[in-house]
């Protein structure tokens, strides 16, 4: 997987989760995850301070890309071919993990997850004024979504490490739309198409009780 930043411009990200739902609003996996490599490249542009993040999001993707390419493919066309497929053949570890232990629906959820957190600091970002401090907004994103998910080891690394992040204007810049002007214009197209995706995802895990997998 190309994880270059040279590349990487946050319009990429938008037109990616604009195609990532199809007239049925299934969340398409091929366009899923092709608008997580961008996030990723995003994180990574910005040094290391994200890297516990990526690091993890980089194995999932891996684990899901190799999931698209086998020879069950076609039950990973979607999101939701894919609970259907991993429910109703018992291949998801519901309680603990054992003998599915890098199961599609667990891989996603993780991503899901991460997606959350990633969402609510790129809105604090948009709303924020020009003075905001990244390190509380950043903060305050974690707390609201992945910290719950993480002992209190990495909980307590992951709030050092965001009081080293740089300015709002440089987040803004790192984007590659143009001004910082421009990258909050076009956060708020990409936001709520990230959003909608997610709370898709959301709804999808919630009916298949799937939302607390080990």
């Amino acid at each position: 997987m190309d994880n270059s930043e040279s590349d990487f411009s946050l319009k990429s990200i938008l037109v990616s989760f604009k195609q990532c739902l199809n007239e049925k609003e299934e969340v398409l996996l091929d366009h899923y995850l092709t608008g997580w490599k961008g996030l990723v490249r995003f994180l990574n542009s910005l040094g290391t301070i994200f890297s516990f993040i990526s690091k993890d999001v980089t194995t999932k993707l891996q684990i899901m890309e190799r999931l698209c390419g086998s020879p069950q493919r076609e039950h990973y066309h979607s999101l939701q071919s894919m609970v259907a497929y991993e429910v109703g053949n018992q291949l998801v570890d519901l309680e603990r993990r054992s003998r599915h232990p890098d199961s599609g629906c667990r891989t996603v959820l993780r991503l899901h997850r991460a997606l959350r957190w990633l969402q609510l600091f790129l809105e604090g970002l948009r709303t924020s004024p020009e003075d905001a401090r990244t390190a509380v907004l950043c903060t305050d994103s974690y707390k609201a979504s992945l910290a719950a998910y993480h002992p209190w080891v990495i909980r307590r690394a992951a709030t050092m490490a965001f009081c080293t992040l740089p300015t709002r204007k440089v987040f803004l810049e790192a984007m590659n739309v143009g001004s910082p002007e421009q990258a909050v214009e076009m956060l708020g197209e990409a936001l709520p198409l990230i959003e909608h995706v997610y709370n898709i995802s959301q709804k999808l895990y919630a009916e298949h009780t799937l939302l607390d997998l080990p």
